[in-house]
């Protein structure tokens, strides 16, 4: 399906992440045409795609007319130089997509023109694969339409899944928006434990990256949960049975993982204060 605005879109902040929403929207078929780019350095990816399709990046984007949806993809630590000369640009008809971890509905709107329509969106790095997941919610003044125009923007780029309650954005954050990084993570440190183990460097780099890659995607497309894939690759006393009795002992991965969600929504929290 191709995905078409009622009018033009302006995207604030050129990143990795506002280059994967952009490249999703041409990707589904959006006029290059009707997407203006502020930002004044974007990333090297991003201004080669612009370029390619004839999109102009500027320092303030000049709009000839208000536009349909603002999409502000810029870092949390930046955003209070950015929303004040952007607040002129927000019309009553425009929706104000903002994917800035810890800035809440209430932080963006003291920001904005009173009854500014904002969603506020947690999307991930897989999103620049299109494998990327983004949960969202919305304020009040976001009409229905609105909300139809967001959800097209961010399916370009992956599974959408809409909540009520914006505070589970801060753990929701730190578990899908902070979760490549612990994925990642993982493949790096699986790799040292080859080398230590007596692999070559490049070997175990490259069973580490296939090995977690293959199993993600065994997952992905598996019926069966975590627990049960798990218990299908473990023998009783067998080699997996001893790693994971390591793993999944006192101080293991669980409890890891458990301190590190807490750190990263508590983070996410403050950056919200």
């Amino acid at each position: 399906m191709t995905l078409r605005l009622a009018g033009p879109l302006l995207l604030v902040g050129a990143g990795k992440m506002g280059g994967a929403l952009l490249a999703g929207w041409l990707r589904q078929g959006l006029d290059p045409a009707s997407v203006l780019v502020q930002d004044p350095v974007p990333a090297p990816e991003v201004g080669a795609l612009m370029a390619s399709h004839g999109i102009l990046g500027q320092r303030e984007a000049q709009l000839p007319v208000a536009p349909s949806v603002i999409v502000l993809a810029v870092k949390p630590q930046i955003m209070d130089a950015v929303l004040p000369p952007l607040a002129a640009s927000v019309a009553p008809e425009t929706v104000v997509l903002s994917i800035a971890a810890g800035r809440t509905l209430s932080n963006l709107a003291s920001r904005l023109p009173r009854g500014a329509a904002i969603v506020r969106a947690m999307p991930n790095t897989p999103a620049a694969i299109g494998q990327g997941v983004t949960v969202a919610c919305a304020n009040s003044e976001v009409t229905r339409d609105q909300a139809l125009c967001c959800d097209m923007l961010l399916e370009a780029v992956g599974e959408v899944i809409w909540i009520d309650d914006e505070a589970l954005l801060d753990p929701i954050t730190a578990v899908s928006g902070s979760g490549p990084a612990y994925v990642f993570l993982l493949a790096e440190c699986l790799a040292e434990a080859g080398v230590a183990a007596g692999l070559e460097p490049q070997l175990a780099a490259g069973l580490a990256r296939a090995t977690v890659a293959g199993a993600g995607e065994l997952l992905r497309r598996s019926d069966f949960s975590p627990a049960e894939l798990r218990q299908h690759v473990t023998s009783p006393k067998g080699v997996t049975a001893a790693a994971l009795a390591v793993l999944m002992g006192e101080g293991g991965l669980k409890d890891l993982l458990t301190r590190a969600v807490a750190a990263a929504a508590k983070r996410s929290r403050e950056l919200s204060s």
